[in-house]
């Protein structure tokens, strides 16, 4: 099938935000999506450039409007290689093309008799660019800009939009899936059911000369929407080129909410009147809101994108942004949400799976083993089933634009392939020479459940999906297929190469409050410095039970583990119990990192922190200790003899 998806032309009256980002990478994300189910695509962004705010923002700056659009379209086309959007049409409303386009459908309209001229007193937001009812104010201010709207009355031309109101309503309820997701569907039929007044369409000379003349009056340019929605054309040839032959029937749009009117009622009405089909779909999100408000340059609280790339990387940014927000309703945005996804779904959860697994192809396969059917054995199975389910419900999720739940899916099966290591132990498998079949059976589905999760995260993280892929020496044919077919069970080649160095996702340090210093004086210090030394006695000291109850001792499950830069004797470890810390631990030379992951431990939860090679550590683990016949020291983990909860207390 050929799909036509397209962001909005964003307007340069300021630069790109992370409410642009989204949108962006959602368009983005969903190009590469139907591209990985065969499709054929093509993706456009571009920038709005005409109207009342450009002159604002240019004399602002004291430079010419064209000089100000230049400067402000190119920071927009250069923030989409950051975010790895990759357009494959960056329209601009100067274009010439463009200009042409919007005056020949203008006097096409014209002498349909679609537009007249007449005297208009109403409600006019300038941050809108347009006029408000008075149903649509709250408290008397414009709902997106929180300003009171100015009553202007002036000549200008106007659409006749009215005239296809019933036409609108019938196509809406005859087509479910036109606006998505269904409540603004819903909003949309709901402001229907009023009188639809006709459109606005132009601005005097007298007050804005930057803009499209309109054809058939000299003295007026065209308003902003009915200039700005007809770069959806204009991309792809209209009328006469073979894209828009080809795209048109196949186009969905992706906006944010404040948009929805324009795109939902002036747009549709707009392409009947030109005698075109409407679009196929228009999908709406909600907005990002920081501290509970709407980001926007006029409230002050702007996230930009390009710090955010820079310090947490793309992958990053696409992922969170694709997790946390529900598609068409409003998110959160904080950075310790973001460092939280991070450390969490990213570091400890899929790339501690990656790390690990190819650790051990590598240390006890060196390639990927075949898995052999006499190696068969308890979770296979579930694994296997589990996968495929994966990919249905990915599927059904991003056809449906609710990519947090396609994420959901994929991290079940993270979640899933992390247990499998722990229940099978291939550490232990590899000290047993007869259980060798059973060890390239796990390591095989291990890696055969890594590049399917790679494939399916390709449209979302394409960086790691393809790190990952090269890693796992995934063959070329491979990495070209399809949804359909490259998500079958049992391709990835026996005897590939892995390459089993680096990290994908290392973990990020959160920001602590610093705590203040402890001013009990000499007589505290000397307090801390016996217990110290009782603590560190030969054991053979005798205690009550009040001295043994102060130790809040507790299962933990170790969730990420990795060694300590220039420490032959340290890991750093994450630990669930129930909630994270960070221990680090003298087992670097008795055990390796990426055989903790899983396992559970007893630690000593309230010991109080202390710095250990520049890292914070808040707890013990525990550990017994013996000689080797050789005179080597032996640790050895304590643990529950059963699987727990985390944080089961002890004692």
């Amino acid at each position: 099938m050929n799909r036509y998806i397209t962001t909005p032309i964003y307007y340069v009256n300021a630069q790109p935000h992370l409410g642009h980002a989204y949108t962006s990478v959602i368009a983005d994300t969903y190009s590469r999506y139907r591209r990985l189910c065969g499709d054929h695509v093509r993706f456009q962004t571009g920038t709005d450039e005409h109207g009342e705010k450009i002159v604002e923002a240019a004399q602002r700056e004291g430079v010419p409007p064209r000089e100000y659009v230049d400067r402000i379209s190119a920071e927009f086309r250069a923030t989409w290689p950051l975010l790895d959007v990759r357009p494959d049409n960056f329209i601009r409303t100067t274009d010439p093309e463009h200009v042409r386009t919007v005056q020949d459908i203008l006097q096409r309209v014209h002498d349909n008799g679609d537009i007249y001229f007449s005297e208009y007193s109403g409600l006019y937001c300038r941050g809108c660019e347009r006029f408000l009812t008075e149903k649509e104010l709250v408290e008397g201010n414009c709902p997106d800009h929180l300003k009171p709207p100015e009553k202007i009355a002036e000549k200008n031309y106007f659409f006749k939009m009215s005239r296809y109101r019933r036409w609108l309503i019938d196509h809406i309820s005859d087509n479910p899936e036109f606006i998505t997701p269904e409540r603004y569907r819903n909003e949309v039929l709901a402001f229907l059911r009023e009188p639809l007044e006709d459109l606005c369409i132009s601005r005097p000379v007298s007050r804005l000369t930057w803009g499209i003349r309109l054809p058939f009056d000299e003295n007026f340019v065209t308003y902003v929407w009915f200039d700005a929605l007809i770069n959806y054309l204009t991309g792809i040839g209209y009328p006469d080129g073979p894209d828009f032959a080809r795209y048109w029937a196949g186009a969905e749009h992706v906006i944010a909410k404040d948009i929805l009117k324009p795109h939902a009622i002036f747009w549709p009405t707009m392409l009947k009147a030109m005698g075109l089909e409407p679009y196929r779909r228009l999908h709406v999100h909600g907005y990002w809101n920081v501290e509970e408000t709407k980001m926007s340059k006029s409230l002050g609280n702007v996230v930009r994108p390009r710090p955010l790339v820079e310090e947490f990387g793309v992958d990053t940014v696409r992922y969170f942004t694709l997790r946390e927000m529900v598609f068409g309703l409003d998110a959160s945005f904080s950075i310790e949400s973001l460092v939280a996804r991070r450390n969490a779904d990213l570091a400890n959860d899929l790339g501690n799976l990656f790390s690990r697994s190819l650790s051990m192809i590598a240390k006890y396969s060196t390639t990927v083993p075949a898995a052999d059917p006499a190696g068969r054995g308890e979770g296979d199975d579930e694994l296997i089933a589990a996968v495929e389910r994966m990919t249905a419900e990915y599927w059904r999720a991003m056809d449906g634009f609710k990519f947090h739940l396609a994420l959901k899916a994929v991290w079940e099966v993270i979640g899933l392939a992390n247990r499998y290591i722990v229940a099978n132990e291939p550490w232990v498998l590899a000290t047993q020479p007869e259980k060798e079949a059973r060890l390239h059976t796990v390591l095989y589905n291990l890696a055969e459940t890594l590049r399917i999760i790679a494939l399916l995260l390709r449209p979302i993280m394409p960086g790691t999906s393809a790190a990952m892929e090269e890693a796992l020496g995934v063959e070329h044919r491979l990495r070209e297929a399809t949804l359909e077919t490259g998500s079958r069970w049992g391709q990835l080649k026996a005897g590939a190469t892995i390459n089993a160095g680096g990290q994908l996702f290392p973990r990020l340090e959160t920001a602590r409050k610093k705590r203040p210093k402890n001013s009990g004086g000499k007589k505290k210090n000397a307090q801390a410095a016996a217990a110290g030394k009782r603590r560190r006695s030969s054991g053979k000291e005798l205690v009550d039970i009040d001295d043994f109850l102060r130790l809040d001792l507790r299962v933990a499950e170790i969730v990420a583990a990795e060694p300590i830069e220039k420490s032959r004797r340290l890991l750093r470890l994450t630990v669930r119990a129930p909630e994270e810390r960070t221990i680090v631990a003298g087992i670097a030379e008795h055990y390796q990192a990426s055989e903790l992951i899983g396992r559970q431990v007893i630690i000593v939860a309230n010991l109080k922190p202390a710095k250990l090679m520049g890292v914070r550590s808040e707890g013990m683990l525990l550990a017994a200790s013996q000689t080797s016949e050789t005179g080597d020291k032996i640790l050895v983990l304590t643990a529950p003899e059963k699987v727990v909860s985390p944080g089961s207390r002890v004692g």
